[in-house]
């Protein structure tokens, strides 16, 4: 009988370790394509360093720096407590704030017409809302100079009627800034209303017509409602302009009215107390980037963006 030997199994082949990944591999292009995003977003950081936050961190630096190279709170507190100071900040609110109301109120008027209103060019004059975003502020301040100036349009009738020059005193009033300031920012607030307007279907105002609703009843129960986004984004983004509004002012020149863009001008170009620019500065940057803050809070929480509203 033969015996039969058990040939030997054969031995575990050993655990390969897993290889590196390949240079040309997913996370190697991964990485590349971090680093080209870094690589191209260095250039505009750079930008915004050397061009913004480089001055702004010398303004801020300076405004605590006397005329006598002494670092302290003595410039902040001798402007914040000065009445020139109060006075001017007193009027930007207020401009600001009668500006926008006034835009708003002017802007939904004729934004509902010139929607829902159809006449003869209502569609052009639709068109040269973005043209006058184009134009600069200090054209309006010329225009009323032209109009309400002591040489101009009104005051001439005015004195070939033999009444006199009534509104010589209103070009250099605050309410002359007001309006000028509501003539040039009307646009700002009609163009998202417009854009929002689109998207109303015509026929839910005849519907509400049908039931027996007037007019006024269809604009605040049906327009007004879809306009909201569209008034709280566009609202915004006016009281922010209207608060650093300069050129209207200054060409304009109305009398005891100094705003804080104003009071910068004085302080460091015609009495060159730089210190003291530099904290009326500060304060209107601050107040700004609060107010865009604000805006892009509303643009955000009232759907503006769904209304079609361009931020």
């Amino acid at each position: 009988m033969t015996a039969t030997i058990p040939s030997p199994s054969p031995a575990p082949s050993p655990v390969s370790a897993p290889k590196p990944a390949a240079p040309g591999g997913p996370v190697g292009k991964a990485s590349r394509r971090g680093l080209t995003g870094a690589l191209w977003l260095l250039p505009p950081l750079l930008l915004v360093a050397g061009f913004f936050l480089y001055p702004l961190a010398l303004v801020v630096k300076q405004s605590f720096t006397d005329k006598d190279d002494n670092v302290g709170f003595d410039v902040w507190h001798s402007v914040l407590t000065s009445p020139q100071f109060t006075d001017a900040l007193w009027n930007t609110v207020k401009i600001a704030v009668l500006s926008t109301l006034g835009c708003l109120v002017l802007g939904f008027f004729l934004a509902v017409v010139l929607t829902f209103v159809p006449f003869p060019g209502a569609r052009l004059i639709s068109r040269l809302v973005d043209t006058i975003l184009a134009f600069p502020s200090f054209l309006i301040a010329l225009a009323f100079t032209f109009l309400y100036g002591t040489a101009g349009v009104f005051n001439a009738v005015a004195e070939e009627l033999g009444a006199g020059q009534p509104l010589v005193g209103f070009l250099y009033s605050p309410w002359c800034v007001v309006l000028a300031e509501i003539t040039f920012y009307t646009p700002f607030v009609m163009r998202p209303l417009l854009a929002a307007f689109a998207l109303v279907p015509r026929e839910r105002l005849d519907v509400a017509a049908s039931l027996g609703a007037g007019p006024m009843r269809v604009v605040a129960r049906v327009l007004l409602p879809e306009a909201l986004p569209a008034l709280a984004a566009g609202g915004s983004l006016t009281l922010l302009l209207t608060l650093n509004e300069f050129g209207i002012v200054l060409f304009i020149g109305a009398k005891d009215v100094t705003t804080l863009p104003m009071l910068v001008h004085a302080k460091g170009a015609v009495t060159f107390d730089y210190p003291g620019a530099c904290v009326v500065a500060v304060v209107e940057v601050a107040l700004s980037l609060a107010l865009y803050g604000l805006y892009r809070f509303v643009f955000a929480r009232t759907g503006a963006a769904r209304a079609g509203v361009v931020a």
